[in-house]
């Protein structure tokens, strides 16, 4: 009896490695498409496909999808999955993964590189030496690492590993991560801090955060006018953490020493002002450019293509597909709507997360487990960027010390179907209550015991007070003062004398705007989340 084939496409190039794997596997019908024309990759050969292997120089749009009709999954060999549209391959059943891993040592070292490569200034020293033929040994006086204060945001995958090879070099590390436990830092005999302000006066700074709507600009003016004068900072991470702009001009005054960057907000960059100083190290989004590297991304990527033609496992499913003929078509918009929720409790509720629990009332609780992966990929996304998908929600909770509970409740007084979900973090606990209604809308019916009706959407503010008279209005005037118009304004009180306003808004709200909410009068607590 002949075994059962499945076609995997090679796209992209990919190492060696990878290709002798799929070359060996008996079940595997390869196909090697790297230097194949587009337009016949997709309309000739991805019909044919069962799982595509892709890089950056295939995009995975709407064109490609069409023709991938028999298409199980799409594994992106690389972290970024920017070029992959995940929700069209969702509407069509098509699983994306990516291999987050793969990269990380790779980019562990270049950091490095670069923190060595501005205290030392070895590419200028090199290119006067090399190119200019000047023997000026007087020029190049640097700085040692030993004893120096290295301040590291995001303390991951890449960030703990910065961190451990900083401390061979005699470095004091204080670290800065919210969404981690105190003592994976403490543990090496490094400082964690809760206090950005604390990183902020380092004398090295590196970042190693996902980019998502809190770290965008997490370092901007005012960050930069209160760090120390000749701080050095690095960026390998992605563009766009530290505010270009503000960075150009800090360098160019001098108030940072020197700066190690190899990306960019837009790249190729071949054009940025950040390339006319001469006190930055640059290099061009090298993170993942070892042989080492792309090894194990070649490697890696072959052996999920692999599982996943024969439906063995999804590793790092960035999506979950859902079989809509298995299930009521009233679950799926659930699960959706906690996964968002998920989301917004990790942005009310900033701090290492807990707990999280979920609860469902009526029909919806069969499927109640299932709705608390979904809220787990959400309320972990923040933090997790990514590394986070339904595959490996469970495994990266139980990693980070998450416990995640859920339990089926009986018929709700009120509502046909209610979720409950509670985000319990080291600084409290957030618990909102939520439905679906006949029209197909999604709404908030209840926050931490206040009965109020909210649409899941945009930008809100949520503002709890002391129930005193004026309250609205100062909300309002001050709001405005802000130039932020309120598109929606609901409110609710509780029997304790409180009350709690659910604002959304049209367009970002600033820091200043939320900080003067802060200071009326009656004001308990104010929070902001985008959604």
């Amino acid at each position: 009896m002949s075994q059962k084939q499945y076609t995997v496409v090679v796209c992209d190039h990919i190492h060696e490695a990878g290709l002798k794997m799929l070359e060996a596997d008996e079940n595997i019908n390869f196909i090697m498409a790297a230097d194949v024309d587009k337009k016949e990759l997709v309309e000739k050969i991805i019909p044919t496909a069962d799982v595509a292997i892709t890089r950056s120089s295939t995009d995975v749009d709407a064109n490609f999808i069409k023709y991938a009709k028999n298409m199980k999954a799409i594994v992106r060999a690389g972290v970024g999955v920017d070029n992959v549209d995940i929700a069209g391959c969702s509407k069509e059943g098509i699983i994306v993964m990516n291999v987050p891993t793969a990269n990380t040592i790779a980019a562990v070292e270049l950091t490095m590189a670069h923190m060595l490569s501005c205290m030392r200034m070895f590419p200028y020293s090199h290119d006067h030496l090399k190119n200019q033929r000047i023997w000026k040994r007087e020029k190049w006086y640097g700085h040692e690492m030993k004893g120096k204060k290295l301040g590291v945001i995001g303390f991951g995958n890449i960030g703990s590993r910065v961190a451990k090879r900083a401390a061979a070099f005699e470095m004091d590390i204080i670290a800065y991560d919210p969404y981690i436990h105190p003592s994976k830092v403490t543990d090496l005999n490094m400082t964690y801090t809760k206090e950005f302000k604390d990183i902020l006066s380092c004398d090295i700074i590196t970042i190693h955060t996902p980019k998502n709507q809190e770290t965008i600009g997490i370092i901007d003016e005012k960050e930069f006018a209160q760090m120390k004068d000749g701080v050095v900072v690095i960026n390998c991470a992605r563009g766009g953490l530290y505010n270009e702009e503000a960075l150009f001009n800090n360098l160019k005054s001098g108030k940072i020493r020197f700066a190690g960057i190899d990306v960019f907000n837009k790249e190729p960059a071949t054009d940025h002002p950040l390339l006319d100083l001469d006190n930055i190290v640059v290099s061009p989004h090298l993170g993942a450019n070892t042989y080492e590297s792309q090894f194990n991304i070649g490697t890696q990527a072959a052996e999920n293509a692999i599982e996943a033609a024969k439906g063995i496992a999804y590793l790092h499913a960035m999506n979950l597909p859902i079989d809509e003929s298995k299930i009521p078509i009233f679950v799926k918009p659930f699960l959706e709507m906690g996964q968002k929720i998920g989301f917004l409790e990790s942005q009310i509720n900033k701090s290492q997360i807990i707990a999280i629990k979920v609860s469902g009332h009526g029909e919806i609780s069969e499927y109640v487990d299932s709705l608390a992966t979904f809220v787990a990929v959400g309320a972990m996304s923040e933090n997790s960027g990514d590394t986070i998908n339904y595959v490996n929600a469970d495994f990266v909770a139980k990693e980070k010390g998450i416990k995640i509970e859920s339990e089926a409740l009986g018929e709700s007084s009120v509502f046909k179907n209610l979720i409950t979900i509670k985000l319990t973090t080291a600084e409290g606990s957030t618990s909102i209550s939520a439905t679906i209604f006949d029209d197909g809308v999604k709404r908030i019916v209840a926050i931490d015991g206040f009965d109020i009706e909210v649409a899941l959407k945009g930008d809100m503010i949520l503002f709890k007070n002391n129930d005193v008279p004026g309250v609205i209005g100062n909300i309002g005037s001050t709001l405005a003062n802000h130039s932020v118009n309120i598109s929606d304004f609901s409110l609710a009180r509780n029997t304790k004398a409180q009350a709690l306003a659910v604002i959304l808004v049209d367009g970002i709200v600033k820091e200043s705007a939320l900080s003067d909410l802060k200071k009326l009068e009656a004001c308990i607590s104010v929070n902001y989340a985008r959604l």
